[in-house]
């Protein structure tokens, strides 16, 4: 431990690290610089259910979306609110190879979900389609579950569940549309998997809910006794 505490400061003061979100140095043993890591847009107020933030404080409950019709997940943690410097983080992980930027975020969800009394049997990230996967190279969800599931002690499952159906970019998409365009777009390779489990559905972020939702169904279809879903951001 000593020796590998004197081997980072050396790096520190070789390589001294630079904050991703400002370009200026970090300090020792930071990821961020102090600026950006204060100015981080933690989520405070949501729906315990779906995790769409509130804009008053002294809201409480489920929202009345999740009351008239309640997703298939029993709830939903998201760390902080899609705005920046986060959604700059998510777009360049997922759009420009920042994979460090995976470690960096899983290991931040990870500190928020470490005091939880209750944890899942295991985490299981939202897969892209083979065909996105070949493009993109990577799967940024399953990137952040890594260092989730290892600060966790949580096994990682990212072959059980499969994207078997290309859908349609969903930007721009009214809700409806999503829903329409996810449905029957997740399975199981072997629906014993997860049978009475309790599971932790991992992604970047949640914008509507429809695609972590038709994961959700089909692992509940498949017998999961409970699905959570975890999530870096909640626009």
């Amino acid at each position: 431990m000593l020796l590998n505490n004197w081997l980072t400061n050396i790096q520190d003061c070789l390589l001294p690290r630079l904050c991703p979100a400002c370009g200026d140095p970090a300090g020792p043993g930071r990821e961020l610089c102090p600026g950006c890591e204060q100015s981080l847009p933690i989520l405070q107020h949501a729906c315990p259910r779906c995790a769409i933030p509130y804009e008053q404080a002294q809201t409480h409950g489920e929202c009345g979306a999740c009351q008239k019709q309640p997703p298939a997940y029993t709830r939903a943690i998201a760390l902080y609110c899609y705005a920046p410097p986060v959604d700059y983080f998510i777009r360049e992980l997922k759009f420009r190879q920042q994979l460090g930027l995976a470690c960096l975020l899983g290991e931040q969800l990870a500190r928020r979900l470490v005091a939880e009394s209750v944890r899942p049997d295991v985490i299981i990230p939202i897969p892209l389609h083979r065909a996105r996967l070949r493009e993109r190279g990577y799967n940024q969800a399953l990137e952040i579950a890594r260092p989730l599931a290892r600060a966790l002690g949580v096994p990682l499952d990212y072959r059980s569940l499969v994207r078997v159906r290309a859908t349609a970019p969903q930007t721009g998409m009214t809700v409806a549309e999503r829903r329409k365009n996810l449905r029957g777009a997740f399975a199981l390779r072997n629906t014993d998997v997860v049978g009475k489990l309790r599971v932790a559905l991992v992604d970047d972020v949640m914008t509507t809910g429809s695609t972590v939702q038709a994961a959700a169904h089909c692992l509940r279809a498949a017998g999961a006794h409970e699905v959570e879903i975890w999530v870096i951001a909640r626009a």
